[in-house]
Formats: structure tokens, sequence, C-alpha cells
């Protein structure tokens, strides 16, 4: 992962508009946003489409002078969970298509299912959660963003972050359990 300084260093390039920054902006961050979109989506062509409207958002925000001045990874995670939760509002039912990774040469076809099952559980209850209550968990435990990285995604405090984790939790929990219950 590249330090404060390096990402710093990179969009202070990319607000210059050099090609190399803004190429090795995208080649360092959108495989993670692609996984991150696919995880919520649950479909390949969408994750595509989002990963490509957030750079889009990206360079017109650099074009018109705004844009990120610090946090450059939390700044195009929030702007692709915006652009997925939007998506959510206008088409409520997403296919569920399973884009957890593959089974493995060890997997039996029951525990590939199970994974599946599981995968779709789980997108389905964080469909359920408040938006930023899900932005945390998916940020926190999906794609390993340190308690400072989802505060500085939201623009608040570490204080807010761990509250809204820790209800994200309790509601997910909650929302898991409840498909397990007879």
């Amino acid at each position: 992962m590249a330090t404060f300084s390096d990402e710093q260093h990179l969009l202070a390039r990319a607000r210059a508009w050099e090609q190399a920054a803004l190429e090795a902006i995208y080649d360092r961050y959108a495989p993670g946003l692609y996984r991150y979109a696919a995880r919520l989506l649950g479909d390949a062509h969408e994750a595509e489409e989002c990963v490509a409207e957030v750079f889009a958002r990206f360079l017109v925000a650099l074009r018109q002078g705004k844009g990120p001045r610090r946090h450059l990874r939390a700044y195009l995670y929030r702007m692709a969970h915006n652009w997925i939760y939007d998506r959510f509002r206008e088409r409520p039912t997403v296919p569920l298509d399973d884009l957890w990774p593959p089974p493995a040469a060890t997997d039996n076809p029951a525990e590939h299912a199970t994974r599946q099952w599981r995968a779709e559980r789980l997108r389905r209850a964080l469909r359920q959660l408040p938006p930023r209550q899900a932005l945390v968990v998916s940020l926190r435990f999906l794609e390993g963003f340190s308690l400072e990285e989802v505060a500085a995604a939201l623009g608040v405090r570490v204080g807010a972050v761990k509250a809204l984790q820790h209800r994200g939790l309790t509601k997910l929990r909650q929302l898991l359990h409840e498909v397990e219950a007879p």
C-alpha cells in the first residue's frame, strides 16, 4: 500500500494533469474499486461501469480544480459507494450472481454452494443497512481500511466511525440471524 506522502505526491502530479500520474492512480486503485463494487453489486458489468464512472467523475473534478486534496483512496471509494447506492435506489432488485472467488480445486460442490449462499446472504444484509453503516462495514472488513482511512472517506472523526461500525455490525448480526431463524 502506498504511504500518505506517496499518495499526496501522486495526487499533486495528477492535478497538474500528468498522464503518468493519472495512469498510476488508475492502476493502483481500479482493481480494489472493482472488487468492492462487485461484492456489493453482484454483477461484473455493473462493477466495471462503477469503476469507469468513478474515474470519469474524478477526472472531471480534477479539471474543475475540485476533487480530493488529501486521502485519494478514501475519496475514490466514497465515490464508488455513492454510485452503488444510487444504483440501488434506481433499481432495488439487483441480480445476485455470485462473484466471490471461484471454488478452489479442493472445494467440493457442497462447499462451493455454501460459500455462494453465505456471500449472497451477506450482500443482501449489507444492502439493508443504512448507507453510512454499510460503507463503514464494507471498507473496514471487506477492503481492510483502517479506522483513520474510513474516517477520511466519510469526513468524520474516528469515534464516529467506531459508533457506525458498532451499530452496523449489530444490525448485520441481527439481519443474518433473522435469515437463519426458522
